[in-house]
């Protein structure tokens, strides 16, 4: 990696938070919002994220962000690119006609879903969102986008957890992290 990209994510990494016990005993959370209110540290994670693209997918058609710190990243990553970007909401936060996929969670289960003229066959999307942990959010979108027919390139985050596994989950995608814990 390149010293200008070095760099980069070491501002990113020290514009993480951890928090002890959030949202309950036990979890160390991974807190992003000092890298937003940044302009140095976002504008670094935008620039890591479009090298990483430029270099790996340059024929991606569209930026898909997963609901709802993904949409964070995703308009600029896009805007950047010079390519649309596509939501991928909880079941009920979109308007008109929707594809949607039910996945697990910790305790229960939950929908995602995507507007179904958001994405044509055989366009080619990356997925973004904050963090991965079990991977059962980001396997979800990826499952959705095949329900469109969209050819997914790989998936895109800020923050993996590793002890979590989330990446077995993704085995068949290309999963970029930024940092890792």
């Amino acid at each position: 990696m390149a010293a200008g990209s070095e760099s980069k994510l070491q501002l990113v990494h020290r514009h993480i938070r951890a928090f002890p016990d959030f949202p309950k005993k036990g979890i160390l959370f991974r807190d992003i919002c000092p890298i937003l209110k940044d302009a140095a540290a976002l504008t670094a994670v935008i620039d890591l994220f479009e090298e990483h693209v430029r270099n790996n997918h340059q024929q991606v058609d569209l930026i898909v962000g997963l609901d709802a710190r993904g949409f964070l990243f995703g308009p600029l990553l896009a805007q950047r690119l010079g390519i649309g970007f596509v939501l991928i909401r909880k079941k009920g936060k979109l308007p008109g006609a929707t594809v949607s996929v039910s996945y697990d969670l910790e305790y229960g289960k939950a929908e995602a879903e995507v507007q179904e003229d958001a994405v044509a066959a055989g366009q080619k999307v990356l997925l973004i969102d904050d963090l991965l942990a079990t991977g059962g959010t980001l396997y979800a979108a990826c499952e959705l986008m095949k329900k469109l027919q969209a050819e997914v390139l790989g998936c895109m985050v800020v923050i993996e957890l590793k002890e979590l596994n989330g990446i077995n989950k993704l085995k068949t995608h290309n999963v970029f992290s930024l940092v890792q814990y």
